[in-house]
């Protein structure tokens, strides 16, 4: 397994099938292009098998935080590590940027991304209730 940091849209559109819904260059560009913007990808023999993203966050009392925006692992490659080994990745570069921390949001019934999490090093820091505001129906132009 090779662990790269994606740094085109070329490489998040070849990776297109890893993500819920196929990627659009132009928003595959602006996350990249964005500050604080990470996409990890991890390739076995050359093929995407899965990917990692993370935005930093700063915030004028705290710092600099990073969130694990999302985790995804094709399911042909599941069961192999590579979900942790893609959040080590993010977590090293984490450290590295000077993050006081780098957390994730998990549903509590997923318990194969609770597994993964808690494999590459999280530990639980309690419950929170996520409340969303959808804006859905509304345009999501590029």
């Amino acid at each position: 397994m090779d662990i790269r940091r994606a740094t085109t849209a070329t490489e998040l559109l070849a990776a297109g099938h890893l993500f819920d819904t196929p990627p659009r260059e132009t928003w595959a560009t602006r996350f990249l292009a964005a500050d604080g913007h990470l996409m990890l990808i991890a390739y076995v023999d050359g093929v995407p098998a899965g990917f990692v993203s993370g935005i930093e966050m700063l915030h004028p009392d705290k710092g600099t935080e990073m969130c694990l925006y999302e985790l995804g692992v094709d399911e042909a490659f599941r069961r192999r590590g590579i979900g942790a080994a893609l959040t080590r990745a993010l977590v090293d570069i984490a450290r590295e940027r000077g993050c006081y921390d780098l957390w994730v949001g998990v549903e509590r019934d997923n318990k194969a991304a609770l597994a993964t999490y808690r494999a590459a090093g999280a530990a639980d820091d309690g419950d929170f209730a996520m409340l969303t505001w959808e804006f859905a129906g509304e345009d999501a132009s590029e």
